[in-house]
């Protein structure tokens, strides 16, 4: 009879316990935690990467250009509102007041000393000069200052000089001055050379140069110093001295600044 086979359970193999994680920070007590963090944090983190900061490009500072531009169009704005208001005044004064040019002309001239020394190296000169001034001002008068200076030249050479007196001169007033200009040329040589060859064509150019400051009167306000220069263009018969010269031309130009 065969053996009936038993059948023994088989132990199902011992399964082993599910590990837990800790809870607990695996670090004795009493010990402090590593600056480093947690190791299992750490291995789950991903690592780091270096990442470059954006910049966003620079943009001028518009409130700082609308303010120079505002600026600057303030500043333009004012100078031409000076320049009108410069010359609406001027016009005002020119159509109240009708301001004209001073007329000046050499009259005559009379020669009073024109001697050579024995070497022919100096030369003396003595001149009398009529001067007619005309202010056509109706309302504007003159104020001759002291500090005037007049010269004759010939040739570029300085013959004489002199200077004006000190007046005032009224609206639409004619002075006539009588000016004794004297003086000494050094060298003259050369000069009595070119003399004697003009004064035999009958011909001889002065020129008279005149520095004048004046002051202005409007009304009763008297303005600040000015300075007419006037300069006359002369051509005489001839130079000697107690004859009675005369004058062909005469043109005489003015210009003044302050």
């Amino acid at each position: 009879m065969a053996d009936h086979q038993r059948i023994h359970p088989v132990p199902e193999p011992e399964q082993e316990p599910p590990v837990q994680k800790p809870t607990v920070p695996l670090v004795p007590r009493g010990s402090f935690r590593s600056e480093k963090g947690d190791p299992e944090k750490q291995q789950q983190e991903p690592p780091l990467r270096r990442t470059i900061p954006y910049y966003p490009p620079l943009k001028p500072p518009k409130k700082r250009c609308c303010s120079c531009k505002r600026c600057l169009c303030c500043t333009c704005c004012l100078f031409f509102l000076l320049i009108i208001i410069i010359g609406a005044l001027a016009a005002a004064f020119y159509f109240v007041f009708q301001p004209k040019i001073p007329n000046y002309s050499v009259d005559s001239m009379r020669i009073t000393q024109f001697n050579f020394n024995t070497d022919m190296s100096l030369l003396f000169a003595t001149f009398n000069v009529n001067i007619t001034a005309r202010n056509p001002n109706k309302k504007i008068g003159i104020y001759y200052e002291s500090g005037s200076h007049l010269s004759v030249w010939y040739t570029g050479v300085k013959l004489c000089e002199g200077s004006l007196p000190r007046f005032y001169q009224g609206h639409q007033n004619t002075t006539v001055l009588s000016l004794n200009l004297s003086g000494q040329t050094q060298n003259a040589t050369e000069l009595l050379q070119a003399l004697q060859v003009d004064q035999q064509r009958g011909s001889i150019p002065l020129n008279l140069r005149a520095k004048v400051p004046v002051k202005l009167k409007i009304g009763k306000l008297k303005l600040m110093k000015w300075k007419f220069l006037v300069k006359c263009r002369l051509d005489v018969d001839s130079l000697s001295a107690n004859n009675a010269i005369r004058i062909r031309n005469n043109d005489c130009k003015f210009s003044f600044k302050l």
